[in-house]
């Protein structure tokens, strides 16, 4: 197994993967590092957790678009409804968070 380092949304990560599978790996990285930068430039200054997320539901609604056959051209610019409800669900996931970090963890 290999492990390799990749960077995303400006934090290095170590990463375990199987032999021979290290550039597809890097390649996927450096889209999900894509579309963390284009959450934060969209957004602003983020939270690193933030940023992931949004990186996360960009790269979804994608793949959802091309599965239904609806890609837009306008696909890079985001769109103001889109980015409030973001928005109000990352606000909800950080609170979801902070309840998570204040519970016990029962060790």
């Amino acid at each position: 197994m290999a492990s390799i380092e990749i960077e995303i949304a400006a934090r290095k990560y170590l990463v375990s993967c199987r032999d021979g599978e290290e550039t597809h790996l890097r390649s996927v990285a450096a889209i999900v590092d894509r579309k963390a930068q284009e959450a934060s430039a969209a957004l602003g200054n983020l939270t690193e957790a933030r940023q992931l997320l949004f990186a996360s539901l960009l790269l979804a609604d994608e793949i959802k678009e091309h599965r239904s056959g609806t890609v837009s051209a306008q696909a890079s610019e985001p769109d103001p409804a889109v980015a409030e409800a973001l928005e109000q669900l990352a606000q909800r996931m950080e609170k979801l968070a902070d309840a998570l970090e204040g519970s016990p963890t029962g060790g």
